[in-house]
């Protein structure tokens, strides 16, 4: 257990870095600057969102409706059967806050929680049924958000997603695929509503109604975000879970009724002239993209520009080193020592980036030695590709960056009350010990999962905000996020068009870049500076929104189905 002086000392010891100065609102020289913005995955989502703007609600108000919205249109993502972490720019206060609702492990969760015969589980066998769901924490985040950030009625944020679930949406290519290629949904119920008689997914078009997730909304909307916890819909979520035909769960009610969202210290550095404000742990979002910005600072990347192959050969370097670090020094901070302050320190950053060359690759990538870190084994998590992230500005200047996720497509392939459960406990290190030294991110019961998303807001040389960026995509969002800033920051490309970049990941000794794309046609320049990349087939997914000279404009990822949208 994190020693409670260090617990308490956290806060105080990142806070000049995590308050940006001078981030009052503009005063907007015409109407339309003064106007807000949305993104997210889905343009039914982003519409909710904007919905919520423009009858006055604020940046955290549009970002929950979003949220809710995901839960009818993207299942296979997000949404209330899930968590996620919510970074919120203040803009009259000045500040930057961020919530944490990650998932946690029921009380009875041993670190052999995924062991069979005495043996570790594989991650596929672990995922499906009861044993992956953690206890969701998306309510209780944006109840606290609600309570602290919020302009409009809580009722009247879930009336988008109410409509959509009752009157019906259309199957989207996206949403076809994924359930096309899942075989571990066990629900009847969600067999029935998402899947034909011959047990094919429904077509791209069909139009689907949810009048059970309808009247459940309806009921959360009046009830509130404690009827989710103590109430029968809690009962019904410890039923299916305990009594799943795979892996059935030792979750109790006591375990949904004991659950807290957290507002968290912000993890926040400077990168060049810009300040990178991100989420810290249970995420290794914040740290991991600050740290592959930072080992980059001594290289010319504006002079370089997009099309050499060294500027993506460093950037490839230094996410091995970054990954690497979080492999091993990354997990929930309530639980273990993690050295935040070590990881974003710019003297260890520095040191760390002397390793990177221009012209050849680092042949071995361990994980450095952090300030005030203690030795942990490595071992990689088993986090995979799904997940969803929106962004929402209002007319004030408040900002909301927010990522939500069940972790894989469906989750654990379990539904409660017309929404599909999480598989996020699979997120922990299935090993909890590497020759008799425990893992870092090894399950503990109460204890919330390492987490790659990475809402960011990343503020100007004037202290205000210049863009708010997060992605889809498990262990990716990290290398897509910091991509994507790279393109912004050092390239001077538009959010959509850095988004838009073909992508590279450097993690440990191996490299990959972008199926089908021009970066994967300059593998042999790559090759010939070090470690030979392999293509990756895209699934990657990341949503902006910047602050332009035209005012605020959106970003959503080509590769998606989402939009951005106005207000």
């Amino acid at each position: 257990m994190l020693n409670v002086l260090t617990r308490l000392a956290l806060p105080l010891l990142l806070l000049s870095a995590c308050v940006a100065p001078s981030t009052a609102a503009r005063s907007p020289e015409t109407p339309s600057e003064a106007r807000g913005a949305v993104s997210s995955a889905d343009p039914r989502a982003s519409e909710a969102g904007r919905e919520i703007l423009r009858a006055g609600g604020s940046a955290a108000d549009a970002a929950i409706a979003m949220m809710l919205a995901l839960t009818v249109v993207e299942p296979q993502s997000s949404g209330i059967g899930g968590g996620g972490f919510f970074v919120h720019h203040d803009a009259e206060g000045r500040e930057i806050e961020t919530y944490d609702g990650r998932e946690t492990a029921p009380a009875a969760a041993t670190p052999t929680y995924f062991f069979e015969n005495g043996e570790p589980m594989s991650h596929s066998a672990a995922v499906p049924g009861g044993k992956s769901v953690g206890v969701p924490g998306n309510l209780r985040m944006m109840a606290l958000v609600h309570e602290e950030q919020g302009k409009l009625p809580w009722a009247r944020l879930f009336e988008p997603a109410i409509r959509l679930a009752r009157d019906g949406f259309e199957v989207t290519p996206r949403l076809h695929n994924a359930l096309a290629r899942s075989d571990h949904i066990a629900s009847p119920w969600a067999r029935e509503q998402f899947f034909g008689a011959d047990a094919t997914a429904k077509p791209v078009g069909t139009i689907l109604k949810n009048p059970e997730l309808a009247q459940f909304l309806e009921t959360l909307a009046a009830r509130g975000a404690d009827y989710f916890y103590i109430g029968p819909p809690a009962q019904d979520l410890v039923q299916t879970v305990r009594t799943a035909s795979r892996n059935p769960s030792p979750m109790t009610l006591g375990d949904l009724a004991s659950y807290d969202a957290k507002e968290r210290p912000p993890v926040c550095g400077m990168y060049r002239e810009y300040r990178i404000c991100g989420m810290g742990p249970p995420s290794s979002g914040g740290t991991t993209v600050f740290a592959i910005l930072k080992q980059l600072e001594g290289f010319d990347l504006s002079a370089l520009g997009k099309d050499s192959p060294v500027a993506w050969h460093l950037i490839a370097e230094s996410m091995r080193l970054a990954y690497a670090d979080r492999e091993v020094y990354q997990a929930d901070a309530d639980y273990m020592d993690v050295p935040v302050a070590g990881l974003i320190d710019p003297g260890y950053l520095a040191a760390r980036a002397r390793l990177i060359s221009p012209d050849s690759s680092i042949p071995r990538v361990t994980a450095g030695h952090p300030p005030g870190a203690k030795p942990m084994p490595a071992v990689a998590d088993g986090e995979v590709p799904s997940t969803s992230h929106m962004v929402a500005v209002d007319s004030r200047g408040n900002v909301a960056s927010v990522t939500s996720t069940i972790e894989g497509a469906f989750g654990s392939g379990l539904t409660s009350n017309g929404y599909f459960l999480n598989n996020e406990l699979t997120d922990f290190t299935i090993v909890p010990e590497v020759n008799g030294q425990p893992v870092g991110n090894r399950v503990e019961g109460g204890k919330r999962p390492r987490s790659s998303m990475s809402p960011t807001i990343v503020y100007g040389p004037d202290g205000k905000v210049r863009i708010a960026i997060g992605a889809a995509g498990g262990v990716t969002i990290i290398a897509q996020v910091a991509k994507a800033l790279i393109g912004v920051l050092d390239w001077n490309l538009s959010a959509q068009e850095a988004i838009a970049l073909p992508q590279i990941i450097g993690m440990r000794d191996r490299v990959s870049v972008e199926q089908g794309t021009w970066l994967e046609g300059m593998i042999p320049e790559l090759a010939a500076l070090g470690l030979k990349p392999t293509p990756r087939a895209a699934g990657f997914k990341a949503n902006a929104i910047e602050w332009t000279p035209d005012g605020w404009r959106g970003a959503a990822d080509p590769r998606s189905e989402g939009v951005w949208l106005r207000e």
